[in-house]
């Protein structure tokens, strides 16, 4: 059991014991590991890669080195991981949903990184609202209430924090191998009975091509399945953002016009087919066109919105928040509407640089100590395969200062292509993963 010696054999590409992953990543979260041995082993896996014994047995020691949560609630508890993109705000919507249709869910995210948003971040828009819980009050959310939304604890894979600090500066952040270590580890650790996977594709998603994001999927669902959670992976579109909102308090209100049946757009569709993906592997529908069936009447019922409400409460925001939400959320000062220079059909949107342009805004961090504006984001932006006519709004800015106004404008204008001719547009889901 020496760092050098799991390092030699990984440069080798020779495989590992469990004990040898358990020990090293046990030092990852102990400081028996260097930084320099960390990092070493980092780059190691990113250059010769794990076979998929390995990968298991490094994720299960990441689960391992903290606290791992049982539940004995007479239900299955369950989640949802999105590997990122813009307008994402499923979880929102989908939490409180699967609460509705007897599920339990207490949903561990994060915070935004490069150009996507975090669900944390998000939730923070809303007064009050604490996300840092520890376990106790979890638990006891999520026993009253059905689903939490909340930060993992310093007891929740600390190796992963380790090691995801170590693989940020030694540009080793693309290994599939560590990606799948990473985001399992922490959901794992939440004792899941069940789990779904929607990772991204597309201009906004970070998998920018079919290839890229089938591999991920794949990896993550084998892995999951192999350490004993049943786990599917929808594929699904990240050429539009999901929502036509980006930013904090804006994908709040995009969340709650899901909930409250105002918009029955992508969002809405989408968290009902990895709703319905997800009850049906828990066992809660017969099959997935019955889940999904099941969360759509969750949403157009009110029940979903009755349960987003009481988590809100509990969680230390408003009592009546979904009776009025647009009256406690931040509004930014500065609101511009960006309108077409030309008439013509939207044929490409860049939602890696609109969500960019949201960073930029304030709306996301620059560097991690970086305090979010959860007021600052788009709304109202067009959808491919629309016409728009010169002089109708292509988008609003949500900004604190007018220069800030500006340069999202140019953002915005450079990220929205109009042409001529129509094109087919993506499926909403690309493809399902099952084993």
């Amino acid at each position: 059991m020496d760092a050098r010696a799991v390092n030699a054999a990984l440069r080798k590409g020779q495989a590992l014991s469990s004990e040898q992953l358990a020990w090293f990543t046990q030092g990852l979260a102990d400081g028996a590991v260097s930084d320099a041995q960390a990092g070493a082993f980092a780059m190691a896996v990113c250059l010769r890669g794990l076979n998929e014994e390995d990968r298991v047995a490094l994720t299960l020691a990441m689960r391992d080195s903290g606290d791992v949560l049982r539940w004995d609630l007479g239900a299955p508890v369950i989640d949802k991981h999105s590997t990122g993109g813009v307008g994402d705000c499923v979880s929102l919507v989908l939490a409180p949903a699967l609460a509705a249709c007897g599920a339990y869910v207490p949903m561990i995210s994060g915070r935004g990184l490069g150009h996507t948003g975090g669900t944390l971040d998000k939730m923070e828009a809303i007064p009050g609202l604490v996300t840092a819980l520890d376990e106790d009050r979890l638990r006891q959310v999520v026993r009253d209430t059905g689903a939490a939304i909340v930060s993992a604890s310093a007891d929740i894979a600390p190796a992963d924090k380790r090691l995801y600090a170590i693989r940020d500066v030694t540009g080793t952040v693309e290994s599939l191998d560590l990606i799948t270590a990473s985001i399992l580890s922490k959901k794992l650790a939440a004792g899941l009975d069940g789990l779904v996977l929607d990772v991204k594709l597309g201009t906004g998603a970070f998998m920018k091509t079919p290839e890229d994001a089938r591999a991920l999927a794949q990896a993550l669902v084998k892995t999951a399945n192999a350490a004993g959670c049943r786990t599917t992976a929808l594929i699904t579109d990240m050429n539009q953002p999901l929502a036509s909102s980006l930013g904090n308090a804006l994908e709040v209100d995009a969340s709650l016009r899901v909930l409250t049946g105002l918009d029955d757009g992508s969002l809405g569709e989408l968290s009902a087919e990895l709703g319905g993906a997800l009850l049906a592997s828990a066992g809660l529908a017969a099959s997935a066109e019955e889940g999904r069936a099941k969360i759509a009447e969750a949403i157009r019922s009110g029940t979903a919105a009755e349960r987003f409400a009481r988590m809100v409460y509990a969680m230390g925001g408003p009592v009546h928040f979904v009776e009025d939400w647009q009256r406690f959320l931040p509004e930014a000062p500065v609101i511009r509407e960006i309108t077409a220079t030309a008439s013509g059909i939207v044929t490409a949107i860049d939602g890696e640089a609109l969500g960019l342009a949201v960073v930029d805004l304030g709306g996301g961090r620059q560097v991690e100590t970086d305090v979010v504006d959860p007021a600052v984001g788009l709304s109202d932006i067009v959808r491919l395969g629309v016409r728009v006519e010169k002089g109708q709004p292509l988008a609003r800015v949500h900004a604190a200062r007018l220069g800030q106004a500006d340069a999202a404008e140019v953002a915005v204008r450079a990220a929205i292509s109009l042409g001529d001719m129509a094109r087919d547009l993506p499926p909403l889901v690309h493809e399902r993963i099952t084993s």
